[in-house]
Formats: structure tokens, C-alpha cells, sequence
């Protein structure tokens, strides 16, 4: 059972000093963080369980790196935040044992079942409730508390309003991205890697489907986007300037999202947030100055702004011409010249050696390649320039360098690169010795006659104390005094510490000779980075066995299949109605019309749940009320609604959905302990693997989804508002998701269509339809009998035909190539909205049975 939740203490947060950290994909990016101040800094292992497959370091370098980490005085954090499948379980108990031996600070924790082993495998070892939990509230936080977390990081969505609301309802430490990359989708709610990658994104292979370009169709036709065909790529979050705030509501950790980038990247973004955090905590102003911000821009960005942070606004956050770093934007064509290319400058000054590229979205296909180059020479009014920044000036590029056909005025000029940026970062990424020191506070005793004692304390507690080879004798001259100890004590240069406060007990005029002193220093600076370094005694002890639940009982009788129909508009729910089936779930994008339909289903006697959103931030908090009111079963979406349905009196029966990210026995028997009668597997798992935990758990618990439009993508961002609107959010953007049927088109030309939820978030459904035909003899010899037919755009003749083929094919009537026919005819592209069917993430790969599989004890 997951651990008893502590009552949280509103309005009980202290204002701390945040812990500014700092991502790191290798060797180069640790020093650079470090040297820039960096207080904590995240990272992977290779061949690991680790949202950034691509970078990390090897497992059996971690406790040097730890070591090396904790003598700077920076904490290690170590992300472990995939979900875990049934069959690596074991490898997972056994990475999780080397990390808390090795001595890592925290390790960051998508899978509830990872969370839960982690703490049972060492208590001692924090857990910190990766982004990936899909955290918004202060229940989702809570949540996240019952599997062991002390800390957790929340949803990159949030606004400074929302995660104020968090602060103030738990105590549970907070941590917030500030900087770096933003996801279209929701972390640990993106599919469209699985649907059209074959990877997952919940796996460490993200294949970044958000930054591809599309087409927009509404109401069937495209739509003229213009130069912002890149409608599902976010800018880049900034959030320098709203530091104050975060620290005044009581953030443990500010986070600087970027794995993949550079040392340069992270040394300049860290450094910058570490002046901005110590600033605001004394309560200075921001004295970053513009050239800072500039080079930060320069360094990597698709566009900065604090975006969803600062409120929303659907206008900004997705620009949409391009996916990729710019740069910082320098002018715009005016007329392409023989020589080159005279551009309107904006204000930033271009030098001879910095590349730039032109930026030719109003008018050309995005896919295609850009021109672009190093620029050589700078001519203006006043003939060849060594710089340039403001007016018309001439831009020329090596010969052959930019072809000017495809170069028009309007286009958009960027600075992809600065010369004099790598001058300005290279101390920190060069320095031989360290920059960023750590405060040590020195104490001296020196008594006549006997040997002079050093001690050396940290801020981190640590003491050591050294002694002298030899007493102390008598002053002929000058006598030991607190000056020459100051001088010498303070000579710590190569060292990682500064000398912050001395004090002495000096009796008798004594002599010591420097080289002694020295000694002493040196002797004790040795033991106190000894100290630092060595790893925290932890009990650390295998426990996946007895986590483990016993096996479940067989069912000698599973009984006649059942048919859960999931519906989303009125016309599939007329066709649900007349088809009887053993339950029908309401999924519609207004909640609050809801009533009716639960009333229409019940009335014919059938089974009725609704949907629950699965986002729920601090204002939404009445949308719980709203669904306990509607008299129905819910299907649970939202872990902080989960959290928030515990113990109330008379709930309704609940089950838990697909993006509860159930993928191993440990999160599903934990989901089900929390009151769920069923689960619905995580989409990340195959056919087989469903059937691995139907024999785990119990098939009679599980629901299998047997026909379904995967939800490829699950958004803030509202693209109805954004390109059907000039409004900014749903006080002012007209609703045109009530009226207007939008989809996406991708470049090998299926169509996607989008729908609104109540919260205005979007989802993206991919168009085909994933279905389960191929592997439902396997399931039903494994017991399961509950599966799930989910509906999107379907009409209810599309309904029906469905629905009587799944019929058809569980009553022995029709053969599983008979069955994937009849379907196949249904969805296809002669078919209203067919796009075809796929096995899609169900799809089992060679090799897949010979992995381990987990054992329970039946006892």
C-alpha cells in the first residue's frame, strides 16, 4: 500500500533561497555548470531509465562524479524518469541500488511503481516526482507524497498564480522549470512518438512530431496559416525576471531545461539565473544587462518569453515560423544587390565572422533548406564597416556562400552565431582553477608549549581538525597574530573554498614558522575535501520481492466478454444507446451539459461514466464537485484527482485511465489500492506486455482498449484560439471550438483531428484507428473480458459497424482476418473521416519473448 499522506500545512511555506540547477549531457557541461554556480545539476546514465536516451554518463563513473559534485558543493540529481516495464523491474531494483550507493543527492521519478522501489530499496535516498508525473495541483503533488517524494516538479503550463495556489495548499517542496525548451504536450502525456514512431517519449525517445510542420483543415478545408506552419512548436521559456516571485511563494529549485545542449548553453544560463537568485534574495534589482539577455538569446532560443508562467496567452506562446534555434534577429531584407544583401538593421551589432541565416517563411516551404553563411564584410553609407547595428547596410558573404535567388526583401534576418560570445564564456568553460568557491570558516588555537590545532567547517556541516607536528615556542620578534593568520589561512587559491570568518585562541607569545602554517592549511583543506566527498552511509537492500503482491488467484470461470462504449458527441451517443452495450463513458468537451446524457444512458438501464479531464489545475478544483454531482462512475484521468477522491464519502465507482501511466505491477497494484474497481493500461505498453500484467494483477482488473484513436498529443496550447481567433484565451477567443471542426495535416498526408476539453486544453487524436484485432485471442486466454472501444470523429453508422464487428468477432461468429477486414472497410479513406486502422503501439516486437519475465509467489 502506498505510504498515509501527512496533512499538509496551508500557508506554512518558508521563504528559502532557491536552488538554481543546471542540466548536464557530459563532462564539459558539469564543469561549465559548476564553474557558473550552478547549486544542483541533473543528469542521466547511459543505458538507463532516463527521459534524454542520447546523453549521460556510465554507470560506473557515478561515484566518482558524486564525489567529485559534492566537493564543489553541488548536488547531483540523477534522473530515473522512463516508465518501468513488468520485465525490468529487476534491472530497475539494481540500477536504483547502485545510485543510492554511489551517493546521489536525489533521483528524479516518473513511474509510480519506480517511486514506490526506490523508497522501499533505501529510505534515506530522495525522490523527486519528475515533470513527467504531469503534476498541477496541490492534490497531484500529494499524490506524488504517497509514493515517497519529497519534492516535485511541476507542470511547465503552470502560472505564477497557479503555483502560488500550489504553494500555499502543501508543503511538499516545489520545483519549477525557469528556462529551456517547452513540450507542446503535457510531459508524461505525449503519445504521437509511440503512434508514429514506434518510441515513446515516456521512454527517453522523443521524436519531436511537435516541431514538424502542418496543414490546418477546418471544417474540411485548409486554412491559409501564412508564415506559422510550425502551429505546434513552442518559443522557449525565459522566466530571469520572475525569480522574486518564485522565490516569495517558497520554490525549493529553479530548473534550466537542456540536456542536449552545449557547455556554452549551460554556462550562460546558469550563470545567469545564479546572479538573478542570490540578487533577489538580498533584495537587490536584476542587474542582468542587456548584453547578458542578448547572449543568452544568442546561445540557443526558438523565441524567450516566460510564456504560460506570465498567464496565457495563445498568440505567443506558439509563433509557429520555425522549430528551431535562431538566435537573436538583426533586420529584415530590403533588396538583394549584386554583391549581397542590404538589410534594415534592428539595433544588434554584426561584426564580419558571425553567421546569420535568412529566414524566408512568408514565402517559402519550411521544409526546404535556408540560405545562409558567414558574413564577410559590412559596407554602409560610409563605406566598408568593422561593425554595424543600426540603418541599411550592405551584408556580403564568401563567394558562393548565399545564393541570392532565393533571397527576397521582407525576409527575415537572424544571428545564428557570435564570435564574440564563445570570448565572453570562455573563463568559465576554461578555467583551470575553480571560479565558484564554496565558504569555509577557519579556527586557530595556539597555546605556548603544546601543538597548534586547525579546524575547517563548512556550510554543509562537515568539520575537521588537524594538528601540528611540533609545540608551539616562544616569540624572539614578531608573535603569531591574527593577521599573519588571516594571510596565510585565507591563501586558498586552486582550492574550492574561500575563507569566510576566522577566528583564533591564541595564549602566550608564540612562533609558528609559515611553512608550518601552510602545512597545517594544506593538511586540513585535504581532510575537509575528504569529508566532502565520501559517499552518505545509506541501508540500501534489494525489496522488489517483497513489494511484489502475491499472485492472483486463477478464475476458473472469466466469464462472457463486455463491451465499454466511449463516446463524444450526441450522434455517437444515440448510436451507444441503441447498441446496448455493458457501459458507455461520456467523454464531451462541455462538462456542465453533461447532466442530460448521464440521464439518457441511465434511463435505458445501462452503465454510465464520465470522463474526467485529465488536467486539473488550482482554479479547476470545482470541476471534482461538478462530477461527484453528475451521479455516474467516473473514469479517473488526473492523478491529483485520484489524490483528491480519497475518502470521500459515497464516491462513485471509479476506474483509472490510460494516462495514469499504469506500465508494471507496482504502479497498477498501488493505482488500484487508491479505490479504482478497474485500470486501463498505459498506452506505452504492447499487446503482450497488457497480457504480462493482466496475469500480475488479475484480468477481472484491467480494461483493455480493443479500438482507439491514440491521443497523440495533449496541450495547453489552444489552436482553435490561436488561428481561429485574435483572442488570447477563452475569456476573449469567441469559443470557436464549439462551432468549427479543426485537424491537422501531416507531410505524409493523414489527418489528425483536434478537440477541446473543458479546460481549453487540446488534444490530438491520430487519425487512424489503433486496433487490438490481431492479439484479442491471446487476451481472452488470459482471462481479460473487459475491453474498450473509444470513438473520435467516428459517425454513429461508424459507430455501429464497430461495434457489431468486435460483436461478431467475440461471439466466435467471424475470424480475427474476417474482424481487421471489417474494420479496415469502416475506417477507410472512402469512408466518412476513415484514415484506416494500425496495431500501432499494441504491436509486439521480435525478440520481445525471450526478455525475462517477472515471477510472484502464489501462494
Amino acid at each position: 500500500m502506498p505510504s498515509p499522506v501527512p496533512t499538509p500545512r496551508p500557508n506554512a511555506r518558508p521563504r528559502v533561497k532557491p536552488e538554481v540547477m543546471s542540466p548536464v549531457g557530459g563532462r564539459a557541461q558539469l564543469h561549465a555548470a559548476v564553474e557558473a554556480g550552478a547549486d544542483a545539476v541533473f543528469f542521466g546514465l547511459d543505458h538507463s531509465f532516463q527521459a534524454r536516451a542520447k546523453v549521460g554518463f556510465q554507470p560506473e563513473d557515478l561515484p566518482g562524479i558524486m564525489s567529485d559534485l559534492h566537493v564543489r558543493g553541488v548536488k547531483g540529481f540523477v534522473t530515473f524518469n522512463t516508465l518501468v516495464f513488468d520485465r525490468e523491474l529487476r534491472e530497475a531494483e539494481a540500477q536504483l541500488m547502485h545510485l543510492a550507493q554511489s551517493g546521489v543527492d536525489a533521483i528524479i521519478v516518473q513511474d509510480w511503481g519506480a517511486a514506490r522501489l526506490a523508497h522501499a530499496v533505501c529510505p534515506d535516498l530522495p525522490i523527486h516526482g519528475s515533470t513527467q508525473m504531469s503534476i498541477t495541483s496541490a492534490e497531484g503533488a500529494e499524490l506524488a507524497r504517497r509514493f515517497g517524494a519529497s519534492r516535485v516538479v511541476l507542470g511547465r503550463e503552470l502560472s505564477l498564480r497557479d503555483i502560488g495556489r500550489i504553494a500555499a495548499a502543501t508543503d511538499i517542496e516545489l520545483e519549477t522549470f525557469v528556462h529551456g525548451a517547452l513540450c507542446v504536450s503535457y510531459s508524461g502525456q505525449c503519445f504521437s512518438s509511440e503512434a508514429w514512431g514506434g518510441r515513446s517519449a515516456n521512454r527517453g525517445q522523443c521524436a519531436q512530431a511537435c516541431r514538424l510542420p502542418y496543414d490546418l483543415l477546418v471544417d474540411g478545408a485548409q486554412r491559409d496559416l501564412g508564415d506559422a506552419r510550425y502551429l505546434l512548436s513552442p518559443g522557449d521559456l525565459y522566466a530571469l525576471h520572475q525569480v522574486p516571485d518564485l522565490m516569495a511563494m517558497g520554490v525549493s529549485c529553479l530548473k534550466i531545461e537542456g540536456r542536449y545542449k552545449d557547455a556554452e548553453f549551460v554556462a550562460l544560463t546558469t550563470a545567469a539565473y545564479r546572479q538573478a537568485v542570490d540578487e533577489a534574495w538580498a533584495g537587490q534589482a536584476l542587474s542582468v544587462t542587456p548584453q547578458q539577455e542578448q547572449d543568452i538569446a544568442q546561445v540557443y532560443s526558438r523565441g524567450l518569453a516566460p510564456h504560460f508562467m506570465a498567464g496565457t496567452n495563445h498568440q505567443t506562446v506558439v509563433r509557429g515560423r520555425a522549430p528551431r534555434h535562431r538566435g537573436v534577429r538583426v533586420g529584415t531584407v530590403t533588396e538583394v544587390t549584386q554583391k549581397g544583401v542590404r538589410v534594415e538593421l534592428d539595433g544588434v551589432t554584426l561584426h564580419p565572422g558571425d553567421g546569420l541565416v535568412f529566414d524566408a517563411a512568408d514565402w517559402r516551404d519550411p521544409a526546404e533548406r535556408e540560405e545562409g553563411g558567414f558574413l564577410y564584410e559590412i559596407f554602409t553609407r560610409r563605406g566598408r564597416q568593422d561593425e554595424a547595428g543600426s540603418g541599411e547596410a550592405e551584408l556580403r558573404f564568401g563567394q558562393g556562400a548565399v545564393n541570392g535567388r532565393r533571397i527576397r526583401p521582407g525576409d527575415w534576418v537572424w544571428r545564428t552565431s557570435d564570435p564574440t560570445l564563445t570570448a565572453r564564456v570562455k573563463p568559465l568553460l576554461d578555467a583551470a582553477d575553480p571560479l565558484h568557491t564554496r565558504p569555509v570558516r577557519a579556527h586557530f588555537v595556539g597555546v605556548l608549549g603544546e601543538a597548534p590545532i586547525l579546524t575547517l567547517t563548512d556550510d554543509a556541516g562537515h568539520t575537521v581538525t588537524v594538528t601540528g607536528d611540533a609545540p608551539l615556542s616562544a616569540a624572539r620578534n614578531r608573535a603569531l597574530d591574527d593577521a599573519t593568520l588571516r594571510d596565510q589561512l585565507s591563501r586558498l587559491g586552486g582550492t574550492p573554498y574561500h575563507l569566510a570568518d576566522l577566528s583564533s585562541e591564541l595564549v602566550g607569545e608564540t612562533f609558528l614558522p609559515v611553512s608550518a602554517l601552510n602545512a597545517l592549511r594544506r593538511e586540513a583543506v585535504t581532510a575537509l575535501t575528504a569529508a566532502r566527498g565520501a559517499a552518505p552511509a545509506r541501508d540500501v537492500q534489494p525489496a522488489l520481492t517483497r513489494l511484489l503482491p502475491d499472485a492472483p488467484a486463477p478464475h476458473a470461470a472469466p466469464g462472457t466478454p463486455r463491451l465499454h462504449l466511449l463516446v463524444r458527441t450526441p450522434e455517437q451517443l444515440d448510436a451507444a444507446i441503441d447498441l446496448r452495450p455493458d457501459s458507455i463513458t461520456l467523454d464531451y468537451l462541455e462538462l456542465y451539459g453533461l447532466k442530460p446524457s448521464v440521464e439518457r444512458v441511465q434511463e435505458a438501464g445501462i452503465e454510465v461514466r464520465v470522463a474526467s479531464p485529465r488536467i486539473l489545475k488550482p482554479s479547476e478544483q470545482n470541476i471534482q464537485k461538478f462530477l461527484l454531482s453528475l451521479g455516474a462512475g467516473l473514469l479517473v484521468r488526473s492523478g491529483g484527482l485520484l489524490e483528491g477522491l480519497q475518502g470521500t464519502p459515497d464516491a462513485p465507482a471509479l476506474s483509472g485511465d490510460f494516462s495514469l501511466n499504469a506500465a508494471n505491477v507496482l504502479s497498477a497494484r498501488a493505482l488500484l489500492d487508491l479505490g479504482l474497481v478497474r485500470l486501463n493500461p498505459g498506452l506505452d505498453l504492447n499487446a503482450r506486455q497488457v497480457q504480462d500484467l493482466a496475469s500480475l494483477v488479475g484480468p477481472e482488473r484491467l480494461e483493455a482498449t480493443a479500438y482507439a484513436h491514440l491521443p497523440v498529443f495533449h496541450t495547453e496550447h489552444c489552436v482553435f484560439c490561436r488561428f481561429l481567433s485574435d483572442g488570447t484565451d477563452y475569456t476573449n477567443c469567441g469559443h470557436p471550438c464549439e462551432s468549427h471542426r479543426v485537424a491537422l495535416r501531416d507531410h505524409r498526408g493523414q489527418t489528425h483531428p483536434v478537440m477541446a476539453d473543458v479546460g481549453c486544453r487540446n488534444t490530438v487524436f491520430e487519425g487512424r484507428a489503433q486496433t487490438a484485432a490481431a492479439h484479442l485471442h491471446d487476451w481472452l486466454a488470459s482471462g481479460l473480458r473487459d475491453f474498450r472501444l473509444e470513438f473520435v470523429h467516428e459517425d454513429g453508422a461508424g459507430v455501429r459497424e464497430v461495434v457489431t464487428a468486435f460483436r461478431a468477432f467475440l461471439a466466435g461468429r467471424v475470424s480475427v482476418p474476417e474482424l481487421e477486414a471489417r474494420l479496415a472497410a469502416v475506417t477507410s479513406p472512402d469512408a466518412p473521416n476513415g484514415q484506416g486502422v494500425t496495431e500501432g503501439s499494441l504491436f509486439v516486437p521480435a525478440g520481445f519473448e525471450g526478455l525475462p519475465q517477472l515471477d510472484l509467489i502464489r501462494n
